[in-house]
C-alpha cells in the first residue's frame, strides 16, 4: 500500500485535526464533571459543618455527640470532633481516629471569620479516600473549645467519574472510527479528480493533447480541471497551427529558393542570351531574396514581441499624418488593381501616445491585406473620436472572412482558408504582429466581416492628455 498517496495524506491530516479537537474536549468534559461533583460535595460539607459546629456550645454534653454519630450514619458522612488540644473527643466511625488520640490534621485551629478550605484525606485502614471540611467550635463566650471535621467519601465520585471517563473513551474511539471511514470516503472523492488531472497532464506531456479532465464540480478543483482542459485545447491548437506554419514556411521558402537556385545556376553557367535577360534574372533573385528576408524578419519581430523584448518609442503623435504616410505607400498597389482607396474628410483629431513608425506599420499591413483580398470596389479609412478614444476603421469590399474563423484571426501561424491564403500570399504572421503592436500601445483591435460582402477592422487608442493616458 502506497502511504504517500494524497488520499492518505489528506485523510491523515483531517484525522489528526479531529484528534486534536477530541482529546482536549474529552479532558475538559471530565474536568467539568469532576469539578461539578466535588463542588457539590464541598457545598454540602460546608453547610453541614457550619450547622454542626454552631450547635455545640459545650464539650461536656455527650448526648449531642451521640446524636451526631447517628446523623453521620443517616447522611453517609463521618464526623470527628477534637478538643482544643487536638485530641479526638468523638468519632462517628472512622477507625483511624481513636478517642483521646491527638491528631495533626489541618485545620487544627481556625479563626471565626477565616476562609474554610477543602482538604483530602486517605484512610489506610478503610483503604478509602475522603474530602473533609474543618470548623472551629466556640462556647457561648466565644472561646475556642475544639474543632469539628465532617468527612465525605469520594469513592462514589471516583466511580462515577470513571464511568464517565470510560464512556468518553468509548465515544471518542467510536467517533474516530466513524470519522476515519467518512474521511476516507471524502478524501477518496476529493483526490479522484486530482488523480484524473495527473493522468491527463502526463498524457499531455507525452503528446496526447486530446485528453480532457472530467469536471463534475464548480469549486477550485473544478476550476483547475477547466484550466487544464483549456491548456490542452490551446496546446492542441498550437500544435496544429505550428504544423501548418512549418508547412507554410516550407512552401514559402521552397519557391524563392528554387528561383534563386535556378537562376543563379543560369547566371553561373552563362545560359542567357543578352544583358537584358541577365538583368531580368538578377531582378528575380533580388525579389525572392527580399521575400525571404521579410519572412525571417517577421518571425524575428514576432518572437521578440512574445518574449517581451520588444521596445517602442512612445510619443505624442498625430494619426492624420500617419494615415497620409501609409496611403502614399499603398496607393500604387490599390491603383494597379483598380481599387478606390479613400479617407473620410478629417478636420482635427486628438493625439495619441504611440510609436509613429509602428502605427504606420499596422496601417500598411491592414491596408495591404484589404487590397490583397479585394478584387473590385473600394477601401475606405474612417477616423473619428470621443472624449476618451480615437477610433480608426478600415473597411473593404473584399471576399470577407468566415465567421467561425474570426476568433482565431490574430493567432500566431493561423491562416484563413489555407489554400486561398497561398493563392494570395502571406505567411499568417502579419495579423499576429498587428495584434501585438496594437496591444503594446494600449490599443484594441476588432474585426467584423461577412463572406462575399467585405471586412471592417476597427482600431481604438486612448486619447493622450497632459496628465497621461485618459
Amino acid at each position: 500500500m502506497n502511504w504517500n498517496r494524497i488520499v492518505f495524506k489528506l485523510g491523515g491530516s483531517i484525522l489528526i485535526i479531529v484528534l486534536i479537537i477530541l482529546l482536549p474536549l474529552g479532558f475538559v468534559t471530565q474536568q467539568i464533571f469532576s469539578g461539578f461533583y466535588y463542588s457539590k460535595v464541598q457545598t454540602q460539607l460546608m453547610d453541614l459543618s457550619k450547622r454542626y459546629a454552631e450547635s455545640i456550645s459545650s464539650m461536656e454534653n455527650n448526648e449531642i455527640f451521640h446524636m451526631f454519630e447517628t446523623l453521620a450514619t443517616m447522611t453517609d458522612q463521618e464526623i470527628v470532633i477534637v478538643d482544643s488540644n487536638g485530641q479526638v473527643f468523638a468519632n462517628s466511625g472512622l477507625p483511624s481516629f481513636e478517642e483521646n488520640r491527638k491528631i495533626t490534621m489541618e485545620p487544627f485551629r481556625l479563626g471565626k471569620d477565616e476562609k474554610i478550605p477543602r482538604y483530602e484525606y486517605y484512610d489506610r485502614l478503610l483503604n478509602e479516600r475522603f474530602i473533609y471540611i474543618g470548623r472551629p467550635i466556640f462556647d457561648r463566650n466565644e472561646k475556642y473549645i475544639g474543632s469539628m471535621y465532617v468527612f465525605s467519601s469520594i469513592e462514589p465520585i471516583t466511580q462515577s467519574l470513571e464511568v464517565i471517563k470510560n464512556l468518553l473513551i468509548l465515544a471518542g474511539i467510536g467517533s474516530i472510527l466513524l470519522a476515519s471511514g467518512l474521511i476516507y470516503i471524502v478524501s477518496k472523492r476529493l483526490s479522484r479528480p486530482l488523480l484524473d488531472m495527473v493522468s491527463v497532464t502526463r498524457g499531455m506531456a507525452k503528446g496526447e493533447l486530446n485528453s480532457r479532465v472530467g469536471i463534475t464540480t464548480g469549486d477550485e478543483i473544478g476550476t483547475l480541471g477547466r484550466s487544464i482542459n483549456d491548456l490542452a485545447f490551446e496546446l492542441e491548437s498550437y500544435r496544429a497551427n505550428r504544423q501548418e506554419f512549418f508547412a507554410s514556411v516550407s512552401h514559402e521558402l521552397r519557391t524563392p529558393l528554387a528561383y534563386v537556385d535556378g537562376f543563379a545556376k543560369v547566371l553561373k553557367e552563362g545560359l542567357y542570351e543578352s544583358e537584358e535577360e541577365k538583368d531580368k534574372y538578377l531582378s528575380i533573385i533580388e525579389q525572392e531574396t527580399t521575400r525571404m528576408t521579410k519572412l525571417v524578419n517577421d518571425l524575428f519581430e514576432l518572437s521578440k514581441m512574445e518574449e517581451g523584448h520588444f521596445h517602442l518609442q512612445l510619443e505624442k503623435i498625430d494619426l492624420i499624418e500617419v494615415i497620409e504616410n501609409s496611403l502614399e505607400k499603398t496607393r500604387l498597389k490599390a491603383k494597379e488593381k483598380g481599387l478606390l482607396l479613400s479617407v473620410d474628410s478629417i478636420i482635427s483629431i486628438p493625439s495619441i501616445l504611440a510609436d509613429g513608425l509602428r502605427v504606420e506599420q499596422v496601417l500598411i499591413n491592414l491596408v495591404e491585406n484589404a487590397i490583397r483580398y479585394t478584387e473590385e470596389g473600394f477601401i475606405k479609412i474612417k477616423l473619428f473620436s470621443d472624449e476618451s478614444e480615437v477610433v480608426l476603421e478600415i473597411e473593404d469590399t473584399g471576399i470577407g472572412i468566415p465567421e467561425n474563423e474570426i476568433p482565431f484571426l490574430f493567432d500566431r501561424f493561423y491562416r484563413v482558408e489555407k489554400s486561398r491564403s497561398r493563392q494570395y500570399g502571406g505567411t499568417g504572421l502579419g495579423l499576429s504582429i498587428v495584434k501585438h503592436l496594437v496591444s503594446l500601445q494600449n490599443g484594441s483591435i476588432d474585426v467584423q466581416s461577412k463572406v462575399g460582402k467585405g471586412t471592417k477592422v476597427r482600431l481604438e487608442f486612448p486619447v493622450y492628455t497632459e496628465e497621461g493616458l485618459s
